[in-house]
C-alpha cells in the first residue's frame, strides 16, 4: 500500500487558477491548499500506524523467566540420581533417572502459563 502524494500538477493548477482569480480569493485558496496538504499527512501518518502489530505484553512482575535455574537443577540433580540409578539397576537404572529428568524438563517448559 502506498502512502498518497499530493500531485504537483494539482498544486500547480490551483496556482494558475489564482493568479486568474486575484488577490480576492487568495484566503480561499490558501485554506484548500493547507486541507489538501493536511489530508496527505493525515494518510502519511496513518498508514505506517496501520500496519504496526501490537506490542508484546509486558510480563508481571511474578512471571520471571526461571529457565537457567531449571537446566542448573536438572544437571545437579542429574549427578546423584544417576549414580544412584547406575550402583542399582546399572544402565537400565540409568537411563530411567535420566528420562525422568528429561521429563520434568519438558513438563516445565511446556506448562501452561
Amino acid at each position: 500500500m502506498t502512502t498518497p502524494r499530493l500531485p504537483r500538477e494539482d498544486l500547480t493548477a490551483a496556482m494558475a487558477a489564482r493568479r486568474e482569480l486575484g488577490p480576492d480569493y487568495d484566503d480561499a485558496f490558501i485554506e484548500t491548499v493547507v486541507d489538501r496538504i493536511e489530508e496527505t499527512l493525515d494518510a502519511r501518518t496513518a498508514a505506517p500506524r496501520a500496519r504496526r502489530r501490537a506490542p508484546a505484553p509486558e510480563p508481571r512482575s511474578g512471571d520471571r523467566d526461571h529457565s537457567l535455574a531449571m537446566a542448573i537443577l536438572s544437571l545437579l540433580a542429574a549427578i546423584p540420581l544417576s549414580a544412584i540409578g547406575v550402583v542399582n539397576a546399572g544402565l537400565p537404572g540409568l537411563l530411567i533417572a535420566l528420562a525422568g529428568i528429561v521429563l520434568i524438563n519438558f513438563t516445565y517448559i511446556f506448562r501452561p502459563r
